[in-house]
């Protein structure tokens, strides 16, 4: 049984801690009485409250003396609230910080627009020198965690609510720049490019209908890791469409639309509208147009798509050509 990403976060960096001293764990108010980390390492985790440009700070000071802080809030209060703190601490200094930001997206649900965040990629991916994760299922989150860990680099991990799916296969220590996910795919042009849970589950749901199509999933967003992305993806089609929870602006598909000069870009997001009603996660994101029907839609004008004859029809499709 696989555990949800922030579960995992937790669980991996309470081993790691157990071989590095300078593992330091920060919360603001999120950890509950049962965290495992604080169980295991009383004296090295901190509950800072609801102060969380504070809680960077705090960080930033604990990195220049030599240890390793991993920080966590809910992603509108991490990417959001305290992103000046962000900016200077994990970009402009360059802090071996690590950010772990459950929530992300509009996994809250019922919490409402407060605690929805479809901005963080917009604001974490303009800031150079972070790395960006928005991993799927607990064996991606882990290797992230011990990549975070293993580098000392300043990391933004990404990560739902109680979503808790199993990885994609890869090989070697890091997920991959790009984990393919095309066997059998070579005939269509068109790629399906899954970043984060919802658009992964979006992307294999389809998959189970339409084998054939290819997918490319991505685990790391950053400009860097997305200009290696999008030269790999350039070798072997010329169509993509990009589907994750997030808006438009400052999007991953934006920024491989940028990158993809020549191929065609679409893509299955959260669109610009705000939320209005309580519910599940699930009945949100319908309220916002992210589901199966609207990655059918975006297949559907692409006339070697399997079954785009008999696509139904959805919303939140942007899309975004380079010539």
């Amino acid at each position: 049984m696989s555990l949800p990403g922030r579960t995992a976060y937790r669980d991996e960096l309470t081993a790691i801690a157990a071989d590095d001293p300078r593992i330091l764990c920060l919360e603001a108010d999120l950890g509950g009485r049962a965290h495992p980390f604080a169980t295991a390492y009383p004296d090295r985790f901190f509950n800072v409250g609801i102060a969380e440009g504070a809680m960077i700070d705090m960080a930033a000071g604990l990195a220049e003396g030599g240890y390793r802080p991993f920080v966590s809030t809910f992603a509108p209060f991490a990417a959001l609230r305290a992103a000046e703190s962000l900016k200077l601490a994990l970009g402009y200094l360059g802090a071996g910080i690590t950010v772990v930001a459950p929530y992300a997206g509009v996994s809250g649900g019922w919490f409402g627009t407060t605690h929805h965040c479809l901005e963080d990629f917009a604001v974490l991916r303009a800031m150079p020198g972070i790395t960006v994760a928005a991993p799927y299922g607990e064996e991606e989150m882990r290797a992230v965690v011990r990549r975070a860990a293993r580098t000392g680099e300043p990391h933004y991990i990404r990560t739902g609510r109680n979503a808790a799916p199993a990885s994609l296969p890869w090989e070697g220590t890091d997920p991959p720049v790009v984990n393919w996910d095309d066997a059998g795919a070579e005939a269509d042009r068109t790629c399906l490019v899954s970043v984060g849970e919802v658009g992964t589950e979006l992307c294999l749901a389809v998959r189970r209908a339409r084998p054939a199509l290819p997918h490319a999933h991505l685990c790391y967003v950053d400009q860097p890791h997305l200009a290696k992305a999008a030269a790999e993806l350039a070798e072997r089609y010329d169509r993509f469409v990009v589907v994750e929870e997030h808006r438009p602006a400052g999007s991953v598909a934006s920024a491989l639309a940028l990158l993809l000069t020549g191929r065609e870009v679409r893509s299955v997001n959260a669109g610009e509208r705000w939320p209005v009603h309580g519910g599940s996660h699930e009945e949100v994101l319908d309220e916002l147009g992210l589901n199966e029907a609207a990655l059918w839609q975006a297949l559907a004008p692409h006339e070697n798509a399997p079954g785009a004859e008999d696509a139904p029809g959805g919303s939140a499709v942007q899309k975004g050509e380079t010539t």
